[in-house]
């Protein structure tokens, strides 16, 4: 099942940890040699030049700040484990991807502290084109090949526009599916769509219905720049405790037979305006 979630719902169901518990398949045994966890999660940041320098800058700052918060490290203590894998990677075009926090065990205040620090060393950078698709192609070798083995394996992408670049997002998003991994979305929609960024009108739609998937799979939208910290840190929160959003009752007959957004808007639009 897949569904958005307002910052202002999704603040209340961190503060409160309350809600479903994500639904899952039953993971694989764990080969020989693997690390238990409660989460492998991937986190993937858009740097395309699309997103600003503030923006990028509160991004990185944003899961920092999320990572050594109370609510965090309280929701690090409900898994059976209490520890969580996090790998973070930076992506603009299909063959742009690169890797800022290698593979790391978060379990209590210190390493927390540690991988904190590491986020905002890491230099800011833009890039030319969104792969979406290639994000997510670059993410699912990253939690098959790992050394640690999650009752919960997590892609968390945030972006500020569609796909226009590589593969069809959803071919690479369905791929991640029929693996068990759930993909989350963070859309950005704190500006006005604009001609020169290939902004479009209704992103947190299309993450909804071309993105995110897989159980419990939900989207957080930032529509306001002063909450863009306090919606990263829900949905970092909900996906370490395993918790969703409260659902949206949706009758039947309003349930949308086609994406509401089409899945290679960004595509075209690219194609419209430099026919390549």
């Amino acid at each position: 099942m897949r569904f958005g979630v307002s910052i202002a719902t999704a603040l209340i169901a961190s503060a409160l940890m309350s809600g479903d518990v994500a639904g899952v398949a039953a993971p694989a045994a764990p080969a020989a040699g693997d690390k238990p966890v409660d989460v492998e999660l991937v986190l993937a940041l858009d740097v395309s030049y699309s997103m600003d320098l503030d923006e990028l800058a509160l991004q990185r700052e944003g899961y920092a700040e999320a990572i050594v918060s109370k609510e965090f490290l309280q929701a690090l203590k409900s898994g059976p484990t209490g520890k969580v894998a996090v790998t973070m990677f930076e992506w603009a075009a299909s063959t742009d991807q690169k890797v800022i926090i290698p593979w790391v065990v978060i379990d209590g205040p210190e390493s927390a502290d540690a991988v904190a620090a590491e986020i905002l060393k890491s230099s800011i950078r833009r890039a030319s084109r969104t792969s979406i698709s290639g994000a997510i192609a670059f993410a699912i070798p990253l939690l098959e090949e790992n050394p640690y083995h999650g009752l919960r394996r997590v892609i968390d992408i945030s972006g500020d526009g569609p796909n226009n670049n590589g593969m069809p997002v959803t071919m690479a998003r369905d791929a991640a599916l029929e693996k068990g991994i759930v993909i989350n979305g963070l859309p950005i929609m704190v500006k006005e769509p604009s001609y020169s960024t290939m902004d479009i009108d209704n992103l947190d739609y299309y993450y909804e219905d071309c993105v995110i998937g897989g159980p419990g799979s939900f989207v957080v939208t930032i529509k306001n720049r002063d909450k863009f910290k306090e919606a990263i840190h829900t949905k970092l929160v909900m996906e370490v405790a395993g918790r969703v959003p409260e659902r949206r009752v949706v009758p039947v007959a309003d349930t949308p037979a086609e994406p509401r957004v089409s899945c290679m808007v960004g595509e075209r639009i690219w194609q419209d305006r430099w026919g390549r």
